[in-house]
């Protein structure tokens, strides 16, 4: 509740929030209303006033710019007529100039054509003095070409002279490998490189390798075979090294020249399935190359594979074996370990076997124990049939004899006046009674 008290009497009286918001409202709607319409008022009386001064303004600086503009216009004509006199004056004073300008430039053209003339003098000596001083260079230039052309023969015949003789020492040494590759391929290519390699291996075969196995690969059944296939073995008999050998070689006037790369895949494939534990390829192809010039490293590309020329065909045989005799030891544990394995695995495979045997026979039998059981069940079941039919029967003719028994001559004439008299008649006559 709001108290509101009269401005005139002084009476005060409380009225609610409502009717205090709306006594509110129209106070400050009359108060804003009149004090718009004063300013509006007061507005319209300043634009009024602003326009009157500004058309004064304007009369004004049109009265003053039309003064300036005729005083401008007689300056300006003055200035006019003065600049027609200075015209005049100046067109004759340039006139003066430009016959003076004239004078100056005849009298400049005949110095410069007598500096000219000067020059041209001058430039004669010098295209004179230049001539010379070429000539003079040319000859001397000439000389020295004349030196250098006999320097150059000098030295040409000399460089001729040893280029022959490099020329002969090639021949020389050309022959020379020749005669070298005619020995080569008298030992090599005639008698066939696998042949030069296991020859090779036999004459040192009982001194270096007295355990070892060195042979041909005749196993051609998983599609392809190696060459030849080394082992090596302890005195215990225990396999340490095996090497899959592949001897390749061409003759000069083939055709189609082979490359290493292309017998490497075959190669290790042949010493996987023949479970060798390195491969050795030995090469005479690519003679000029200066990766296979001795043994190379090829396991980059296939484990354990390496390419060798023929000359260190026992090379690499001595170095694998000699290398690898440090894990006898080792296989013939590993050997030891592989055979108990196999004695269990046999041992626990026996038993499987036996288990497998036994449950198939056991099986069988309850099979046949049961198919038994069965038939017996059906036995008893058609004996008790049988039983049952007998025992039927066995009443049936209990009742027959019964009834049969019960059966008489007064039973069956009984009623049939005609049986009856037939067995009278059939009834013997009675003796007499005596007296």
């Amino acid at each position: 509740m709001n108290e509101i008290k009269c401005p005139h009497c002084g009476t005060a009286f409380t009225i609610d929030e409502a009717g205090y918001a709306n006594l509110v409202h129209q106070v400050r709607t009359a108060e804003f209303e009149k004090e718009l319409h004063a300013r509006l008022a007061e507005a319209e009386r300043a634009k009024n006033a602003g326009i009157e001064l500004a058309e004064a303004k304007a009369a004004k600086q049109a009265q003053e710019s039309a003064a300036k503009q005729a005083a401008e216009i007689a300056r300006l004509k003055s200035e006019l007529d003065g600049t027609e006199v200075a015209r005049k004056v100046a067109i004759a004073e340039v006139a003066q100039q430009s016959h003076a300008i004239a004078i100056e430039k005849d009298a400049e053209i005949q110095r410069l054509n007598g500096e000219l003339d000067k020059a041209d003098m001058g430039q004669q000596l010098a295209v004179t003095k230049a001539v010379s001083v070429v000539q003079q260079k040319l000859g001397e230039a000439e000389n020295k070409l004349a030196l250098l052309a006999a320097e150059n023969m000098v030295k040409e015949s000399s460089l001729k002279e040893s280029h022959s003789k490099e020329i002969a020492l090639k021949d020389d040494l050309i022959e020379r490998l020749k005669d070298l590759k005619a020995r080569l391929s008298v030992k090599l290519v005639g008698e066939t490189l696998e042949q030069h390699c296991e020859t090779e291996f036999n004459r040192v075969r009982a001194l270096a390798f007295p355990n070892a196995r060195f042979g041909k690969d005749n196993d051609a059944s998983g599609g392809t075979k190696g060459d030849y296939i080394f082992r090596d073995f302890s005195d215990d008999g225990v396999e340490y090294i095996s090497i899959m050998f592949e001897m390749k070689n061409e003759a000069d006037t083939s055709a189609t020249k082979k490359k290493n790369v292309d017998f490497l895949a075959k190669l290790d494939k042949d010493r996987r399935d023949k479970g060798c534990e390195y491969a050795v390829l030995v090469s005479m192809l690519e003679e000029d190359s200066q990766l296979y010039t001795g043994i190379t490293d090829v396991s980059y590309e296939y484990p354990k594979m390496l390419v060798v020329r023929p000359q260190f065909f026992l090379a690499i045989i001595a170095l694998l074996r000699n290398a690898a005799q440090d894990t006898i030891v080792v296989k013939a544990e590993l050997e030891q370990a592989k055979k108990q394995n196999i004695d269990i695995t046999n041992f626990e495979a026996d038993l499987e076997d036996f288990k497998s045997a036994f449950g198939r026979n056991y099986d069988l039998a309850k099979r046949k124990f049961d198919t038994a059981i069965d038939d017996i069940d059906k036995a008893i079941e058609r004996l008790q049939k049988v039983k049952e039919g007998l025992l039927g029967s066995e009443n049936n003719l209990r009742l027959a004899n019964d009834k049969a028994a019960a059966l008489t001559v007064k039973k069956l004439t009984r009623g049939n006046e005609t049986m009856k008299a037939k067995f009278v008649e059939l009834e013997p006559p009675q003796a007499p009674e005596a007296a």
